[in-house]
């Protein structure tokens, strides 16, 4: 089975509220789109392009290459046409695999179910084809197989991912109730930002944003921080199709001398924190980490560009009495010291944002979670309104 060489229907899979920003990757990468839809986009691609796209994109959750489409009704129906499958071209009889699930049949109430009957079908498959049967598990760190179900349409895929790509990897020290890093690229992409003036962070926490915008700036993928991916162990995998695309990784990251990142917190650990992911994400020297409360950030006057907040919403963390008046602050810093710049503050809590005290302009649809967010754009005239035509370009138009 030549999934390496030949084309087939995949599914590339994000956080809801993403697909827009992780359209805009895979078209930016020479990838043609097939559909689009709330939670991914769909290509007809062989299994050695999603190399590239695995190394690649900031937004993306799953690589997915399909298998097989079928109809089943019942799980043993499930279990016959997965046992069809030549699953010993596929996974090495003395490897190891897990089964993931998307399920949505009346027939079962449990999704495990579902993965066991997959699990079951592969393993006695290979036993009978090679006399020995492959480990199974829950671990996603070797071969992965992915079922989608709903109703009688099914699709087996190889999830070419594993791990997923959400995480990207130089975050060793979370902090607390962080934002996952392709919802912080979903956040800078929509943003005027235009990746050469000064982007500025307070109350950073754990430093995620700031380190992407580093990492976006500089063009560094997410694919210079991991070595282990579900695609490889699938049989045929050529090592030299990884190295490759590692290499030209490497040769796009571009030097900007003079970017000017600034995150700040007034905590002491959590600029800490920030600082060890930001050496891990090798773009501690391109941000300036100040610990301050956010009013004393330093905002420069030069290259005006954007200031973004992720204050706490009152959902996980802080008294609701004390983020009313923080909010309120942010607002009165907003107006008194970033004149010119473009504010952002994103908040999963509509009332807090009425403290703010400024009309948003644009209000972005994001999920951090399951939780209803919204990144508040404010445009900071300095003295009169600036002409139209020379504010700075956005990513996309995604006025709510």
């Amino acid at each position: 089975m030549q999934v390496f060489h030949n084309k087939s229907k995949v599914i590339i899979t994000c956080n809801n509220r993403l697909a827009a920003y992780l359209k805009e990757e895979v078209i930016a990468l020479g990838y043609t789109i097939d559909r689009y839809f709330a939670t991914g986009v769909e290509l007809n691609i062989t299994l050695t392009e999603c190399i590239k796209l695995n190394l690649n994109l900031r937004c993306a959750s799953q690589i997915l290459y399909a298998i097989k489409d079928f109809k089943a009704i019942t799980p043993d129906d499930l279990y016959s046409e997965v046992s069809q499958i030549a699953w010993e071209e596929l996974i090495d009889f003395s490897g190891y695999f897990s089964v993931t699930s998307n399920v949505d049949n009346p027939n079962i109430t449990t999704p495990l179910f579902a993965n066991l009957k997959v699990k079951d079908a592969i393993v006695d498959r290979i036993k009978e084809k090679k006399g020995m049967r492959p480990n199974s598990g829950s671990d996603a760190n070797k071969a992965v197989v992915h079922l989608y179900w709903k109703d009688a349409e099914a699709t087996i895929f190889v999830d070419t991912s594993g791990e997923t790509l959400a995480k990207h990897g130089y975050r060793k020290i979370p902090g607390k109730a962080p934002m996952l890093e392709a919802l912080a690229a979903g956040v800078i992409y929509s943003t005027s930002w235009n990746k050469d003036t000064s982007f500025i962070n307070p109350m950073c926490g754990s430093g995620t944003l700031a380190i992407e915008a580093a990492l976006i700036a500089t063009n560094r993928a997410p694919g210079l921080f991991r070595m282990n991916y579900a695609f490889m162990h699938i049989m045929g995998y050529d090592e030299q199709e990884f190295f490759a695309e590692r290499r030209n990784l490497k040769d796009q990251v571009v030097k900007k001398p003079n970017l000017k990142i600034i995150a700040s917190d007034m905590s002491q650990d959590a600029v800490d924190v920030s600082i060890r992911n930001a050496k891990t994400a090798g773009v501690d020297t391109l941000i300036d980490f100040q610990v301050c409360d956010f009013e004393k950030t330093v905002v420069p006057d030069t290259e005006k560009g954007v200031i973004v907040f992720n204050p706490e919403y009152g959902e996980r963390l802080g008294a609701h009495s004390q983020l009313e008046l923080t909010y309120a602050r942010i607002g009165d810093f907003l107006k008194k010291d970033c004149k010119g710049y473009f504010g952002y503050i994103f908040t999963g809590n509509p009332d807090l944002a009425k403290r703010i005290g400024l009309k948003a302009q644009r209000k972005i649809e994001f999920y951090n979670g399951k939780l209803d967010c919204r990144l508040l754009e404010y445009e900071l005239y300095d003295g009169s309104k600036r002409d139209p035509e020379k504010r700075a370009p956005r990513h996309l138009n995604q006025d709510n």
